[in-house]
């Protein structure tokens, strides 16, 4: 038999419920999605393809762009134009201008520190910042994540960007296959280089990941990135694995006043999902093919331009002849023990 029609087009909130189905939790986010990251069923969701600012949730769509063009093993001297434009009150990592660093090194600084400096030296690398927001574009239409506009590829709130809770978990999704993003995503700290030659600590700043701040960690949590601004609020992407189950969850912008809200709504909905594991039938699917809206997937595709002016040409393409020095990553980890210190909660 057919697999039941989507639902996950349609306003509200969607559940099918067999019997001795746990109820589903009453949140506040904007939009929610709660799916099996094996299989690709939705189990339930609220206004999955409502279009919200993602916040560095979109860093997830970044680093599924970017990461497979640039082996994590190079070496690349920052020059101080890479960190030009980078917005106001944005999370940073500590990238230092004329000082070499390791793609991985700028990876760590993506994934844990949420750094919108690593994001632009990273984009330099893989041919601009316009190009960057381009590829990911595309490689959101490829995807099937039809809702998702990009302007600012590290997150940073721009007009007109935007994503929904249905695309941030098919780019959640898709990260879990890849095992570098995977590991990037679960990784709780690492070490830095510093200005001086040295290196400081960075602990991930997915409170859900770490227990921070009086979060309580989430027992078999593995990612994936959390985000932050003034104008998109707090939102989430949250992957855990359970006897043998993966779900993968996404929070966008709740209105409670509760503080950590974000993560405890994620929890709600991870507890729920597990519990709810042979008791709802799915309501939706993160593939493609099973969840293209109405009039087909042309009705909703973005028009990127591939024109682009004579002074931008050199910005188009690929810059491995800037890259130098590339080597191979390895050695032990380097076990680092810190003190947790939260300051001011920046853009991320």
């Amino acid at each position: 038999t057919d697999a039941p029609a989507s639902l996950l087009y349609r306003p509200g909130t969607h559940v099918r419920p067999r019997a001795g189905a746990p109820e589903v939790p009453d949140l506040s986010a904007r939009s929610w999605l709660i799916a099996d990251a094996d299989t690709g069923a939705v189990l339930a969701a609220h206004d999955a393809h409502r279009r919200l600012p993602p916040a560095s949730t979109l860093k997830t769509l970044f680093a599924l762009t970017v990461m497979p063009a640039l082996p994590s093993g190079i070496r690349h001297r920052v020059d101080p134009e890479e960190l030009e434009g980078i917005g106001p009150g944005s999370s940073l990592v500590g990238v230092a201008e004329n000082r070499t660093y390791r793609v991985s090194d700028l990876w760590n600084g993506v994934f844990l520190n949420s750094g919108n400096d690593a994001v632009h030296v990273l984009a330099a690398l893989n041919g601009g910042w316009r190009v960057t927001a381009e590829r990911m574009e595309e490689k959101a239409r490829a995807l099937g994540a039809r809702d998702t506009r990009v302007k600012s590829p590290d997150g940073y709130d721009a007009p007109g960007q935007v994503s929904s809770a249905f695309d941030l978990a098919v780019f959640g999704r898709a990260g879990l296959r890849s095992p570098e993003f995977a590991e990037y995503c679960a990784r709780a700290e690492a070490a830095f280089p510093a200005r001086d030659g040295g290196s400081y600590p960075i602990v991930n700043t997915n409170r859900l990941l770490t227990g921070a701040d009086g979060v309580a960690p989430y027992r078999g949590l593995i990612g994936v990135k959390n985000g932050y601004t003034s104008h998109a609020g707090n939102t989430l992407v949250a992957a855990a694995r359970r006897d043998g189950r993966t779900l993968v969850a996404t929070v966008m912008n709740p209105r409670s006043d509760e503080g950590h809200a974000v993560y405890e709504e994620a929890r709600d909905l991870l507890d729920w999902g597990f519990e709810a594991t042979g008791r709802v039938s799915p309501v939706g699917s993160l593939d493609a093919l099973r969840s293209a809206p109405p009039g087909g997937p042309e009705a909703d595709a973005v028009a990127v331009s591939a024109s682009a002016s004579r002074e931008d040409d050199s910005d188009e393409r690929p810059v491995w002849w800037t890259i130098t020095g590339a080597g191979l990553l390895g050695g032990a980890g380097v076990a680092v023990y810190l003190r947790l210190r939260w300051g001011p909660v920046p853009k991320d």
